[in-house]
C-alpha cells in the first residue's frame, strides 16, 4: 500500500508517529505488497488455539443454534428485541453494527457507550472520530463503498452497560452468538480486536494488549490482528503510533489475501 504525503501529513495531524525499521520483518503467508516503512513490529503468526476453533456452548445451546441460522433481517430483530440478560433494561436501543455485509475487514470493539447507546451505531463520538480518521489514512471506511474498503464494525455487547462499567461475564456469554453470526455472514478477510474484552470473546485469552499485539492470530481461521481501544489511546497518547503500527500490520495482511485471490 502506497502512502502519500497527504496521508503522512494527516497521520501526523492525528499524532501518530512514522516509524522506520532497521529491517523489514517478513509475514508468514503468500507474497504480498512491500510492507509500509512504519511497520516496525515483527510479524509473528500465532498457532491457532483449540477452544477457539471448536464450537462454544454460544454455538451449541438451543437459542445459538438458532441464532447461528439466522440471515441479517432476522438477525438484526433479534439484537433489537433481546431480553436475554439485564442490559435490556436501561439502554436506549442496541446496537447492531454497521458497515458493508461483506467487507473484507471487521472492527470488533467492546461495549457500547453512552454516545453510541444514544444513536445505536459502534464506535461514535471522540473514540469513534480517531478511529474514522486512522481507516481513512488506510484508504477505509465505515461510509457506503466496496466492499474493498468498507469495513463492518460491531461490539462484543450490543447494549451499553450502565454507567460505561465493563462488561460482565453472562452478559458477554449471552452477546456472544450474535457476534459470532454476524462474523459467519460476513466472512471476513481480516478481524481486527480493539480492547480486551473483544480479545477475550474472540481468543479466549486474558493475556493483556501489549503481549497479544503485534502477532497474527486466527479465529476460526480467518487471521486475526489485536490491538488497542480507541478510547484507552485517548487516554495514553503514546500508545497511538503502536496502534498505527498494529493498523499497519493488519493491512498487509489484507493486502496478502487480495493478492492470493482470498
Amino acid at each position: 500500500m502506497a502512502w502519500s504525503e497527504r496521508q503522512r501529513l494527516m497521520l501526523q495531524e492525528m499524532g501518530l508517529r512514522l516509524w522506520t525499521p532497521a529491517a523489514p520483518a517478513a509475514l508468514p503467508v503468500p507474497p504480498a505488497p512491500p510492507v509500509p516503512a512504519a511497520v516496525v513490529t515483527p510479524v509473528v503468526e500465532a498457532p491457532s488455539r483449540a477452544p477457539v476453533a471448536a464450537p462454544t456452548a454460544a454455538e451449541t445451546e438451543p437459542r445459538g443454534a438458532a441464532i447461528a441460522q439466522m440471515d441479517w433481517p432476522a438477525l438484526r430483530e433479534a439484537v433489537a428485541g433481546c431480553t436475554a440478560c439485564g442490559l435490556c433494561k436501561s439502554r436506549k436501543q442496541t446496537v447492531f453494527g454497521v458497515g458493508h455485509a461483506r467487507a473484507h475487514w471487521m472492527i470488533v470493539g467492546e461495549a457500547p457507550g453512552e454516545q453510541e447507546d444514544l444513536k445505536g451505531e459502534p464506535f461514535v463520538g471522540a473514540a469513534g472520530h480517531l478511529l474514522d480518521n486512522m481507516l481513512h489514512a488506510l484508504q477505509l471506511t465505515r461510509a457506503e463503498a466496496p466492499p474493498s474498503r468498507q469495513v463492518y464494525i460491531a461490539n462484543t455487547l450490543k447494549c451499553r452497560p450502565p454507567r460505561n462499567r465493563n462488561p460482565e461475564p453472562e452478559e458477554m456469554a449471552q452477546c456472544e452468538p450474535f457476534l459470532l453470526r454476524q462474523i459467519a455472514l460476513i466472512q471476513p478477510r481480516l478481524i481486527l480486536a480493539m480492547g480486551r474484552f473483544a480479545v477475550q470473546s474472540l481468543l479466549r485469552s486474558s493475556e493483556p494488549i501489549g503481549k497479544l499485539r503485534g502477532r497474527v492470530h486466527r479465529y476460526q481461521g480467518v487471521p486475526l490482528v489485536v490491538t488497542y481501544h480507541p478510547a484507552y489511546l485517548l487516554r495514553n497518547l503514546p500508545d497511538k503510533a503502536r496502534a498505527w503500527d498494529d493498523l499497519l500490520l493488519a493491512a498487509q495482511i489484507a493486502d496478502a489475501a487480495a493478492a492470493a485471490g482470498g
